[in-house]
């Protein structure tokens, strides 16, 4: 019953982790697309920083954190490539 309780609680807390990590990442790449670059760029050390957190505690896998990160970076460095 106990573990039962605490699966409950963890699931309900990776849950609101990931939709953080969701709202983080589509805000960034709503900032990219805008053409913010300032804004993006600020955004991404923090972004960065939230999906390893997410990475080190098993909420998302590693190999999906550093997809994350690399997909972003790569947006960026195109939109500024082509200011």
């Amino acid at each position: 019953m106990k573990a039962h309780r605490q699966s409950l609680k963890h699931r309900e807390h990776n849950r609101q982790l990931r939709a953080r990590l969701r709202h983080t990442l589509k805000d960034i790449r709503s900032a990219i697309e805008s053409n913010d670059l300032a804004g993006a760029k600020k955004a991404l050390r923090d972004t960065v920083s939230l999906i390893d957190r997410m990475a080190g505690k098993g909420v998302i896998h590693k190999n999906a954190a550093g997809r994350y990160k690399a997909r972003i970076a790569a947006r960026i460095a195109a939109k500024s490539k082509a200011a």
